[in-house]
């Protein structure tokens, strides 16, 4: 499943070599990258409202059968955009007090549901870290979150803290380190994401 946000992105970077099957919530099994400006399609959207391609075989389905797939323990992996991780792996991604948001949409279902979690989004807002000890907004879900994606590193919650996997091309570790508020484990040379 591909969140709103910097997860709808995914989609077109995946490589023609790997297979793999993306679901939206508003019921699109087989989401393609977004389509060239001649081949737009009004009516086949994500669940950010972007129009999309599908794949061969995709299906198109009611939301309630979406959610049946996603509660019912089918959703092998969701990449969620997020305001906050924790370093015990709480997400943020649904309410930020004072602003209008237009809800929680399907993440509160996922992140129960879903065997793998992945967030994806930016290291900071405003040079402040949302990478956090522990989240100031309220949770969507508690302890599940396994790997994150930033604009600056690849991350993976392990026993209560964040381990640095990666690292972005020209970013040095202590731009991740001071980026960083909650505990990151540095061990021995970082290397520098593949793009």
């Amino acid at each position: 499943n591909l969140g709103i946000g910097i997860p709808t992105l995914v989609a077109n970077y995946v490589p023609e070599s790997i297979h793999v099957t993306f679901q939206s919530e508003n019921g699109l099994l087989g989401i393609g990258p977004f389509p060239t400006p001649d081949k737009v399609e009004a009516d086949l959207i994500n669940a950010g409202k972007q129009t999309v391609t599908f794949t061969d075989g995709a299906s198109f389905f009611d939301s309630a059968t979406s959610f049946a797939m996603i509660r019912g323990g089918h959703v092998d992996l969701t990449i969620l955009g997020a305001f906050e991780v924790s370093e015990e792996g709480d997400i943020a991604s649904w309410k930020v007090p004072g602003k209008l948001i237009k809800g929680m949409g399907g993440a509160m279902d996922l992140v129960a549901s879903a065997k793998n979690i992945i967030v994806a989004m930016q290291h900071s807002n405003k040079g402040q870290s949302k990478i956090l000890k522990k989240c100031t907004l309220p949770l969507t879900g508690v302890k599940c979150v396994k790997k994150i994606v930033t604009d600056l590193a690849v991350l993976e919650v392990v026993n209560g803290a964040f381990k640095l996997l990666e690292r972005a091309p020209g970013v040095s570790v202590e731009e991740i380190k001071q980026s960083t508020e909650g505990k990151l484990i540095v061990e021995g040379e970082i290397p520098e994401m593949k793009i």
